[in-house]
């Protein structure tokens, strides 16, 4: 026997639709979805009030039909007909904005909620190729028409609270505020996107959801939830695209880059960040133009291409010297000689030149300590231990070590863990050294509370 669905009964309820009405507009948004053999009657509205679940893809056309009546995005999910295409729809860099407005309204409340499909979710390998692409080619499309307007102090209102978010993913870690910012934005911004607007306020308002999506997908990131994070990046993508912020564009390919590198993907992270390096041409950020070369130098350096990576860590620095803060965007903040000089460190230790390596690292722990800042303050200090490693130094190596220990254990950062474990696998070819079974004893409460 079928349980009735409540969740389905409780926004019936609510709409105040009959049943027969609900049938009705099921069957004209099934046109609009082209897909004229769905024709639900009263009965069969009846059978999904007991339970029964309609096969795809009704349950999204139920779920419309919800949207359109109440102004916000209503998901399958909401009522009780489970998730059905979200893992997949999010990876999708659609022309419609309608269709990016439901898929990235539907993300933020599936992560919300935690649920399975979504934290098993794999990050898909050339999913970037097909955004970094259209995102270049700068084509948008039509008018959201539904729901109250949208003003300019709403927008405003919005963007505000970034700067908030952006500072707890700085100085504690992604795993620190990310749910929170996925419940304000499925509660409060998401909806305003199905809501009419002037082309003016539609763009800003894409522009603070561009930025706050790219951010979460940031955290994800740094949690270590690769698919999750990869979701919001093509979705805060086309959402920049929507803006009109070319450099905003560039900065989320940024962030797609330095995931594909990491991953190990160091081509697709190259061409990521060419990409966003091309979309750059029409507009000036600096500091965005001077990440996209640090990254491009880091996938190089897994490439193995010491020339070539040598010769984008030059530009990177080059182009650094023309940032003025005051001129950059928010989002930009980050993007500071705390910052370049960490992962400048990480692409020589890639390349193996512990010289060079050091310098950096040293420069980078600098910056970080002055700041603040334990999550690159515990990464730099686990790329200087490293290079005493490459030197065969395990005394400093083991010093620089408990340093990174410290500040790691400060954040809620899977990167900074990961720092860490790189440590102790670099440290096993000196055997039962007593200094390498200390290190692993003390590592072990960092890496298990990550």
């Amino acid at each position: 026997m079928k349980t009735p669905n409540e969740r389905l009964v409780h926004w019936l309820a609510r709409s105040g639709m009959s049943r027969g009405e609900l049938a009705r507009r099921v069957r004209s948004k099934a046109i609009e979805w082209n897909q004229p053999h769905i024709s639900p009657d009263t009965t069969r509205v009846r059978c999904w009030l007991q339970g029964e679940t309609p096969r795809a893809p009704l349950p999204d056309v139920i779920a419309d039909v919800f949207s359109d009546h109440f102004g916000y995005r209503v998901t399958t999910y909401d009522l009780g007909f489970g998730d059905g295409a979200l893992a997949d729809a999010a990876l999708v860099y659609d022309t419609s904005f309608e269709a990016t407005v439901r898929a990235v309204a539907e993300l933020g409340r599936a992560d919300v909620d935690r649920r399975k499909l979504l934290t098993a979710a794999p990050f898909a390998a050339v999913a970037g190729v097909e955004p970094s692409r259209d995102w270049l080619m700068n084509t948008l499309d039509q008018e959201p028409t539904s729901g109250p307007r949208v003003r300019l102090e709403d927008v405003t209102a919005v963007k505000s609270m970034f700067e908030t978010f952006q500072r707890m993913d700085i100085f504690q870690g992604g795993g620190s505020g990310r749910l929170v910012l996925a419940k304000y934005m499925t509660s409060h911004v998401y909806p305003l996107l199905s809501r009419t607007h002037t082309r003016r306020v539609r763009r800003a308002l894409c522009e603070a959801a561009a930025e706050q999506t790219y951010l979460l997908g940031w955290m994800a990131y740094d949690s270590g939830e690769h698919g999750i994070a990869q979701r919001y990046l093509i979705q805060a993508l086309r959402l920049a695209e929507e803006s009109g912020n070319s450099a905003l564009g560039a900065h989320v390919l940024a962030g797609m880059a330095d995931q594909a590198t990491l991953l190990g993907n160091p081509q697709e992270g190259r061409r990521l960040a060419q990409a966003g390096r091309h979309g750059l041409s029409k507009t000036d950020s600096p500091a965005c133009l001077a990440d996209l070369w640090c990254l491009e130098a880091r996938a190089l350096a897994k490439l193995g291409d010491t020339t070539a990576a040598s010769r984008a860590v030059a530009k990177s620095e080059s182009v650094f010297e023309r940032v003025r803060p005051e001129e950059e965007q928010a989002w930009a903040e980050f993007i500071d000689p705390a910052y370049l000089h960490g992962e400048h460190a990480m692409t020589f230790r890639d390349l193996g030149d512990p010289e060079s390596s050091e310098v950096h690292a040293v420069r980078s722990i600098e910056y970080a300590h002055a700041q603040k800042r334990a999550r690159r303050g515990a990464m730099s200090q686990a790329a200087l231990a490293v290079t005493h490693l490459q030197r065969r130094d395990l005394d400093s190596a083991y010093a620089v070590g408990l340093r990174t220990l410290k500040l790691a254990g400060q954040v809620k950062s899977t990167r900074a863990a990961d720092a860490v474990e790189d440590l102790q696998r670099r440290m096993r070819p000196f055997g039962k050294n007593r200094l390498v079974a200390d290190f692993n004893d003390r590592a072990r409460e960092v890496v298990k509370a990550a």
